[in-house]
């Protein structure tokens, strides 16, 4: 069984703890606040747009007509929906049987094609479900904005969203890009390590060839429903002040 050192546990997303202990870097803790990091980020028309979305007006109370006609339950099955497809994509692109082998192939031609896999097809894999996540999840934080503008007291809120969406998403991008090259150094240290093994009079009779490319796509399909979490966090955010309006 292979192993990789781990770091000592950290705070804050399961992604950043994820990413630093497989790729081996060391993540210090932020030594600025969240407001001051966000405001180095919005531009003076940034900062006006979210200004006078927050000052738009609130709306009134609810009525008895929208409780009546409530799309919460039916924007909860959508999300629910997406979420689960997205997962689903997540692991057919990164189980073991995403590795196509053919029927009766031997393992010791199976492990010679995993030694000789590029990390250029994990890389564009990863890229791809990247560019599924966002072009679900974008269309959805949509759909919940224009539930919450109808809803009375909401509209505010539904306004700041569509804001620090415009705001953040290109910052976003940029910094989800590189979660692939993270993974590269891991998928090296994974192949070199087992290589090393096969060749040592001392390694594991146990050990199957290519357990460490089930490995590494066992550890990518972690790193990708951790992002999964973090792109779907304003989703969550929208659909339960929808459900509590």
């Amino acid at each position: 069984m292979l192993q990789v050192p781990q770091r000592p546990a950290l705070s804050g997303p399961a992604l950043v703890r994820l990413l630093a202990g497989l790729s081996g870097i060391d993540a210090a803790a932020p030594t600025e606040s969240l407001a001051n990091q966000l405001s180095q980020w919005l531009g003076w028309t940034e900062a006006i747009a979210l200004s006078s979305a927050l000052q738009g007006p609130a709306g009134g109370a609810r009525t008895l007509a929208s409780v009546a006609n409530d799309p919460a339950q039916r924007e909860a099955r959508e999300c629910a929906r997406v979420r689960t497809a997205l997962a689903t994509a997540i692991a057919g692109e990164t189980g073991a049987g995403s590795q196509r082998r053919g029927p009766g192939r031997p393992a010791a031609i199976a492990a010679a094609i995993d030694a000789a896999v590029d990390y250029s097809v994990y890389q564009q894999r990863y890229q791809h479900l990247q560019q599924t996540m966002e072009a679900a999840i974008r269309p959805l934080r949509t759909r919940l904005r224009a539930a919450l503008s109808v809803r009375p007291g909401m509209a505010q809120l539904a306004a700041v969203d569509a804001v620090m969406e415009r705001v953040l998403s290109q910052r976003e991008q940029s910094l989800m890009a590189g979660v692939p090259a993270l993974l590269q150094p891991h998928f090296e240290r994974l192949r070199q390590a087992e290589a090393l093994a096969q060749q040592s009079d001392a390694a594991d009779t146990a050990a199957r060839p290519g357990a460490w490319l089930r490995t590494f796509r066992e550890d990518m399909q972690r790193v990708l429903m951790a992002e999964l979490e973090i792109r779907f966090q304003p989703v969550e955010g929208l659909l339960a002040a929808l459900r509590g309006g």
